[in-house]
């Protein structure tokens, strides 16, 4: 918990659309007198989206007004991979054994989400982040090896995919 002037910051790993007034939420945000459960109402509704994925949280609130602001950070990549996919969990073995295949449509998709978070400067470069995560988790795209898909984004082939 970090003091911001008359606010106070709680940030937590929560399960997405699946939040509780219990720990870790309850404990810390009880003593600041706020309504608990308006607050995990509101962070239930901001993540149903990301529903059985963990997702970043960080509640605000002001001490005086006991007003309140839930901000919701994006899962990681590895994780809508997942969602997306309806798998447990990458490869253990990437080179050797593959866990799942996504469309292009689907790294897009899962790159538009990332976007806001991350570093790329645009979809392309955010598709091509996904991409390396497929690398790792033992993924294919389009029934392809993901680094000849990152070799065509560099080459301007999915460039109407990718607008920016």
């Amino acid at each position: 918990m970090e003091q911001l002037g008359e606010k106070k910051q709680v940030e937590a790993l929560l399960s997405g659309g699946e939040v509780t007034a219990g720990p870790p939420l309850g404990p810390a945000l009880g003593p600041l007198g706020v309504n608990v459960l308006q607050i995990v109402n509101r962070i239930n509704e901001l993540t149903s989206a990301y529903a059985g994925m963990k997702v970043p949280v960080r509640v605000v609130v002001d001490l005086e007004t006991k007003a309140f602001e839930v901000e919701i950070g994006t899962p990681t990549t590895s994780a809508l991979i997942v969602k997306e996919l309806g798998i447990e969990k990458g490869s253990g073995n990437p080179k050797a054994e593959k866990a799942g295949n996504l469309t292009l449509e689907q790294v897009a998709k899962i790159a538009k989400m990332k976007l806001p978070g991350s570093y790329a400067l645009s979809d392309s470069s955010a598709a091509k982040e996904v991409l390396g995560t497929c690398i790792s988790m033992g993924i294919t795209v389009d029934s392809r090896d993901p680094r000849e898909i990152q070799k065509e984004i560099s080459e301007g082939k999915w460039d109407k995919l990718f607008k920016t």
